[in-house]
């Protein structure tokens, strides 16, 4: 979730914090993702402690990133860390395939919105799979003229956005009180066998790929550690409270799937926020959920398309990517070249993944390698800087929290590996790809 925001010159507050937490946190995923985290549980326990463990691990990644942040509080400090903490082409290699991982986020949701509009604008296809990839691809070109034409997203825009999102939550949790039971709500087993203890750790570690995917968003926590009114005292209970409120949200709502849908039919449902509206209001219910949900993936692909190039146009004013990257068209002094070079990447994954499970797994790997090597360098700043100044937020626990953190994306990245080693071997090789060409770069200005 992107989230603009100005702060004038105040700092923020404990409730601005608790609600950039939510705003970052609260994307299309939750619409989407329940799917595939049943479909890879044997049961209802498996599937609830995905998403009670996802609560604890966003919790302990933003704490993490909350002190990395007012330790070294730099403009693009999410790149900027990592050369600190590591070496150059280590921040070149992890931002880069960073980039590969939100256009492969923003070719995911993408889908999301053409699996719930193709559903109102071609309820009966034999193509459907073809007509969600022409829409996914024609939504990131449209948006791509328009960021051509220099068009800038307003906060008010976001905020709203927010709203909308949180509003359809609600009213789908008001499920559990409205409409009819498909299944039992307590959380008995179902018989799907007897699974061995490998079989529910492997069950559990997939599942954490599609909630991870529902979670994030909290690092961004990162560039705000250091402007939090009184942040050894605020900025623990604002993230607390933020992820508080997203877990029980996503409980309740996962909760209301089961229950309407049921535990079985969720595992292939399709388009599960409308078939949950049309349970409480009707078919035409269901529709105008798939459309606002369209519009929404709208607003996000426009979001994203307009904050990634600036990224590139930061790594290129560092000298690491071509001094194109940062140059402005005269007209509308839009980043052209990043942001073209962004637009097409999104387009491709789309067209080379064709599902949004698929794409799924890519960008949790690649957000894996991210997430371990940007939390551990809180060892590195810890070690460096010694003691903290009075204005430097330090969690509690640590270094239980980050190293929490760290195993568990491992744990999902080995997940991935098992399920899927294409995927991961495709990551790793992006990185390895990236690194090389760092010092191909390099030595190439040294010529």
């Amino acid at each position: 979730m992107i989230y603009l925001f100005s702060m004038a010159e105040k700092k923020l507050n404990r409730f601005d914090m608790t609600m950039l937490m939510v705003s970052f946190v609260i994307g299309m995923g939750i619409f989407r993702t329940p799917v595939n985290v049943a479909s890879h549980s044997p049961n209802q326990w498996v599937f609830f402690a995905a998403w009670i463990a996802g609560g604890l691990i966003a919790l302990c990644g933003a704490l993490t990133y909350a002190e990395i942040g007012s330790r070294y509080p730099v403009t693009g400090g999410y790149y900027k860390i990592f050369s600190y903490a590591y070496h150059p082409s280590v921040a070149f290699a992890v931002n880069c395939i960073i980039l590969i991982s939100n256009a492969a986020s923003l070719a995911a949701v993408s889908l999301i919105g053409a699996e719930y509009i193709s559903a109102v604008l071609f309820p009966v296809t034999d193509t459907r799979q073809v007509v969600q990839i022409i829409i996914a691809i024609s939504c990131i070109l449209i948006f791509y003229g328009v960021n051509l034409a220099g068009l800038k997203m307003s906060a008010r825009a976001q905020n709203v956005l927010t709203i909308v999102k949180i509003s359809m939550l609600l009213m789908l949790i008001s499920a559990i009180f409205f409409a009819p039971v498909a299944v039992a709500p307590s959380l008995q087993h179902i018989a799907t066998g007897n699974p061995v203890l490998l079989t529910y750790i492997k069950a559990f570690g997939l599942g954490l790929v599609a909630v991870s995917f529902t979670y994030g968003g909290y690092q961004q926590s990162i560039n705000f550690g250091d402007e939090v009114e009184t942040p050894a005292k605020n900025v623990p209970r604002a993230i607390f409270m933020g992820i508080l409120i997203i877990v029980c949200l996503y409980l309740a709502i996962n909760y209301a799937y089961i229950r309407v849908i049921g535990f079985e039919q969720l595992k292939s449902a399709e388009n599960i926020s409308a078939l949950m509206a049309s349970y409480l209001f009707g078919d035409n219910a269901g529709k105008i959920i798939s459309i606002l949900l369209f519009f929404s993936v709208l607003a996000y692909v426009n979001a994203v398309l307009m904050s990634n190039p600036r990224v590139m146009q930061a790594m290129s004013e560092e000298g690491v990517l071509p001094a194109t990257f940062a140059k402005r068209s005269s007209r509308h002094r839009v980043l052209f070249t990043s942001l073209s070079l962004f637009t097409a990447l999104s387009a491709f994954i789309v067209f080379w993944a064709e599902t949004f499970d698929r794409i799924l797994s890519f960008t949790i790997f690649l957000d894996s390698i991210g997430m371990a090597l940007s939390a551990a360098t809180i060892f590195i700043l810890r070690k460096r800087q010694g003691k903290s100044e009075p204005h430097i937020y330090n969690m509690k626990l640590y270094p239980l929290m980050p190293l929490i953190f760290i195993v568990a994306y491992i744990f999902v990245a080995i997940s991935i590996f098992i399920d899927t080693p294409y995927t991961a071997l495709l990551g790793l090789a992006i990185l390895g790809t990236f690194i090389g060409l760092y010092f191909i770069i390099k030595h190439k200005k040294k010529m």
